[in-house]
């Protein structure tokens, strides 16, 4: 035996173990991230330290007893509103995942089941559609409409469809092709009854983990159309909005940048890490640690 082969044969195999463990330690890092924002809002719905449109505070105040995050240029409590804030993120993620799952899986499926000439049209416009940045798109249609959170979160949500759309008729598509779905087929079952019992079932797992990605990708997106002016209209303390009134007091204030930047990683960060978790869960070979 040479020395490279008795190196091999001695080198221990991957500890399985420390792989699960280090993915467990990811989803529950992820869960926890997310849980912090979602409680944050859920007490926001109760209780909230002051009144949004309350400016008692003093100017651009520091971290005290009576402002934990100290006050804003005009003498608002910012934990107010980044507990509102939190509100909003949410709100708009799942609204928006919400309105690009519906359209998107619905012409997902329709371009699956369609005739190859409406397959392949409905396949090139979505192409078209995915070339454009979400943001970009978004922004158009809310230039369009005029800012709102209703029209962020309806603007985000179309934006989206056309990825959960394209990633759904690819994945029907293997589906359809499945022995099972044959004998479904011809043991007389309806197409309805095939896509309720058969093809949704076995698209989801993978559905769901890029839709907990889009989920961070409206946060971020609605972020930066407060930003722009184009999100939630005052009084609603969006997260973008407090990062853009912040931007020109950020040397003499820095914690009305630093909080509400923190709450959109937390958040994104800890989506994406749920995410991780749910692929893994949902792919045999990875559980296994092939």
């Amino acid at each position: 035996m040479s020395a490279t082969e008795a190196q091999t044969a001695l080198t221990p195999p991957p500890d399985r173990s420390s792989r699960r463990r280090a993915r467990s330690t990811t989803l529950t890092i992820g869960i926890v991230l997310v849980g912090i924002i979602v409680l944050l809002a859920g007490i926001s719905l109760l209780w909230l330290p002051y009144q949004p449109s309350d400016t008692s505070g003093g100017r651009l105040e520091g971290p005290s007893g009576a402002h934990w995050l100290g006050t804003d240029k005009l003498g608002r409590d910012l934990m107010t509103q980044l507990m509102i804030g939190a509100r909003i993120a949410l709100a708009t993620g799942a609204g928006a995942v919400a309105v690009g799952a519906v359209i998107g899986i619905a012409l997902g499926l329709a371009a699956a089941f369609a005739a190859p000439w409406l397959d392949d049209t409905i396949s090139a416009a979505l192409d078209v559609v995915i070339a454009f940045p979400v943001l970009l798109l978004a922004m158009l249609i809310v230039a369009a409409q005029g800012a709102s959170l209703g029209t962020a979160i309806l603007a985000i949500g179309l934006a989206m469809s056309a990825i959960v759309a394209r990633l759904t008729r690819i994945l029907t598509k293997r589906v359809l092709g499945e022995q099972y779905v044959v004998a479904a087929r011809t043991s007389g079952t309806s197409w309805p009854g095939v896509i309720r019992q058969h093809i949704l079932p076995n698209i989801w797992p993978t559905l769901s983990v890029n839709l907990a990605l889009q989920f961070g990708i409206a946060v971020l997106a609605e972020a930066s159309l407060s930003y722009l002016g184009l999100g939630a209209p005052p009084p609603n303390a969006s997260w973008g909005r407090l990062l853009q009134e912040a931007q020109a007091t950020v040397t003499t204030a820095p914690v009305g940048a630093i909080a509400p930047g923190i709450a959109i990683v937390m958040l994104v960060v800890g989506v994406n890490f749920i995410a991780d978790g749910l692929r893994e869960l949902g792919d045999p070979t990875r559980r296994r640690g092939a």
